[in-house]
């Protein structure tokens, strides 16, 4: 596209990456389509295990299950044009296909930030009502959570690329980055975009500080209230809340350096984009795995075929919740 026309729409973004160091880029691609696999197979481990297996159906593993829907979708909005881009060279997206990548993205990764609401919920009440925490938190309730958590998404992105739709592109269409973004992208608009600039700060940065404060604020009241419990349970229970605060501050920490800030670029913003978009979902399976002795149980149940024999013996310490709610309540 000729850039010094800047009469003409802008049809596409020719996107710089992230090296133009061919040798480089190799490295990156072999690096990171090894974290994109395992991504897919550590979240959909987890998916089918807790499909799989009758002793994780509870509230819990369900939402865990759901938040590893949210960051296989996350991850599979971006990565494989970075792939495409590091090993085939292709660095140009049409104008429709930013403005969908930036939907997408912000429709999962708003999803995310509320689905992380939900899960602290779900906590708080196993803990500080655990007698009624299944009634509470029965099926329809967690579906209604679910479905409330990607409406939250997708209220955030069609504000995101409502804005961004409506502006005029008529000239510059380099973006310094590895994949279409707010920041980058409304830079590149012919109109003076400080007004969009602050309604988007308000309604990513502003949201994301606000709702990571929250986060905190009720991690550290369930903590507290962990110490007046019995001791049965209570470090499974530590376990489970330090899992989801460390998600929480990888998924949070990167998002607020971008969105939280006025729309400049920086030297360190690839690198932060790289850990929150590729690493964080990777790493999030891993987080729960390991230090989950339940799921990973489970994990061993379904891959040797004994599910049924497991949850049908009470040696195995598999019972069904609604017989023993506190437990599950107390529980990872």
């Amino acid at each position: 596209m000729d850039q010094d026309n800047h009469t003409s729409p802008v049809t596409e973004f020719l996107l710089l990456g992230l090296s133009q160091s061919r040798q480089i880029q190799l490295f990156l691609f072999s690096l990171f389509l090894t974290v994109y696999a395992t991504t897919w197979l550590g979240n959909l481990i987890i998916i089918s295990t807790v499909i799989s297996d009758p002793c994780l159906h509870t509230p819990m593993y369900f939402l865990l299950a759901n938040l590893s829907v949210i960051d296989v979708s996350f991850s599979s909005v971006t990565v494989p044009k970075l792939l495409d881009h590091l090993l085939l060279g292709g660095r140009t997206i049409s104008f429709n296909g930013c403005m969908a990548q930036m939907f997408f993205f912000h429709l999962s990764g708003g999803a995310e930030v509320f689905f992380l609401i939900v899960m602290a919920f779900d906590r708080y009440l196993a803990i500080y009502k655990p007698l009624h925490y299944l009634t509470i938190m029965n099926w329809d309730v967690c579906i209604g959570l679910v479905a409330g958590a990607w409406l939250g998404g997708f209220a955030h992105s069609f504000v995101q690329v409502a804005l961004m739709i409506r502006l005029p592109f008529c000239g510059p269409n380099v973006l310094d980055n590895f994949f279409c973004d707010v920041p980058q992208v409304l830079k590149l608009a012919c109109t003076d975009t400080s007004v969009e600039e602050w309604l988007m700060l308000s309604n990513g940065g502003l949201v994301a500080t606000v709702c990571f404060g929250v986060l905190l604020l009720s991690y550290t009241v369930i903590l507290v209230m962990l110490r007046t419990r019995v001791r049965e349970g209570r470090q499974k229970a530590y376990n489970t809340c330090l899992a989801q605060i460390t998600v929480v501050c990888l998924i949070f920490g990167p998002c607020i350096f971008i969105y939280a800030r006025p729309f400049q670029n920086f030297a360190a913003d690839k690198a932060v984009a790289v850990l929150y978009i590729v690493i964080t979902p990777m790493l999030n399976p891993m987080i729960y795995t390991l230090r989950n002795t339940e799921m990973k149980g489970a994990i061993k149940r379904v891959f040797s075929r004994q599910v049924t024999w497991q949850c049908l013996s009470a040696s195995q310490g598999c019972s069904s919740p609604s017989l023993l709610p506190e437990q599950e309540a107390r529980g990872l």
